[in-house]
């Protein structure tokens, strides 16, 4: 049998349209966006069209796509669909996790606000997608650079380091790079400088309830399926510090059988990590109501 996985992309996929759709094409989609108003404070949808905050802005970005990308999977769920397994890039684990039934929406959403306000008001750090690179080459030099990390792991050529801005600096001298992009980012996320961050947010997780997954769920820092309530807490405990495994999530679900994804939010980052790491794995992609029925 055909195994699907469910993935959902992070910050970086929103655009001020993502909700347009949803609030034509699904009813219950208004009422969500009030539920998110009145825990957030803001609305998503004053967001999107510029009336209020600023979608590029971790503070308002990380919410926003949660409620999106929450939207469709309830949309895919009413309809019947399910998955074999769910995995998400970086924010993206929250609504795999609300995907599994972890835990429920103003949960993940409360959860994800106070992750958007702790890196937001992260400083310090310096962010740096690197494309076309030696991988041995790479791995030396981080090996023997002190204060940077290997953020993300997007693809084979691709990743994203992360540290103090000397010691990123530095670590660009040693190696040959075809491009390197810094971040619009304000500190150095998925590495150990958000270690404090991280501490308070703990705090919080351990405050929250996690039911077994519905669906087995991979995260980004040990990509390996579970169902297990207390593990997947564990694991999400160290993904604000820990990098993001994508090309082990990757080669995981193609080892699990699976064939086929569902990109489930706005844009096609995730469509071209995976089809450059496991292009036997076809992603599809699930943003508008119309794309969804084409699937189901």
């Amino acid at each position: 049998m055909t195994k699907t996985a469910w993935l959902f992309p992070g910050q970086g996929s929103q655009h001020p349209e993502m909700m347009a759709d949803l609030l034509t094409a699904y009813p219950p989609a208004k009422e969500r966006c009030e539920q998110a108003a009145a825990i957030l404070g803001w609305s998503v949808i004053d967001c999107c069209t510029g009336c209020i905050g600023n979608l590029d802005q971790t503070l308002y970005t990380q919410p926003s796509l949660f409620l999106v990308e929450s939207l469709l999977v309830d949309a895919l769920k009413e309809r019947g669909a399910k998955a074999d397994f769910v995995a998400g890039h970086s924010l993206g684990e929250y609504v795999a996790l609300y995907a599994a039934e972890v835990f429920d929406f103003e949960t993940g959403l409360k959860l994800v606000q106070r992750r958007a306000a702790l890196m937001n008001a992260a400083g310090g750090g310096k962010m740096v997608a690197l494309i076309g690179f030696d991988r041995q080459e790479l791995q030396q030099a981080i090996a023997s650079t002190p204060n940077v990390v290997l953020a993300n792991d997007n693809h084979p050529g691709q990743v994203v380091i992360s540290g103090l801005p000397e010691a990123v600096e530095a670590l660009l001298a040693k190696i040959k790079v075809k491009r390197a992009v810094p971040l619009n980012v304000s500190g150095a996320f998925h590495s150990p400088f958000m270690a404090t961050a991280a501490a308070t947010f703990a705090t919080l997780l351990d405050e929250c309830q996690f039911q077994a997954a519905v669906f087995p769920v991979l995260n980004n820092v040990e990509p390996e399926p579970t169902t297990d309530a207390a593990l997947i807490k564990a694991r999400l405990r160290s993904q604000m510090t820990g990098s993001v495994r994508w090309v082990d999530t990757c080669h995981a679900l193609a080892a699990a059988g699976v064939t086929q994804a569902l990109e489930i939010g706005p844009g096609n980052v995730l469509a071209g990590l995976v089809k450059r790491t496991t292009p036997e794995i076809n992603v599809r992609g699930v943003a508008t109501i119309a794309s969804l029925e084409s699937l189901v």
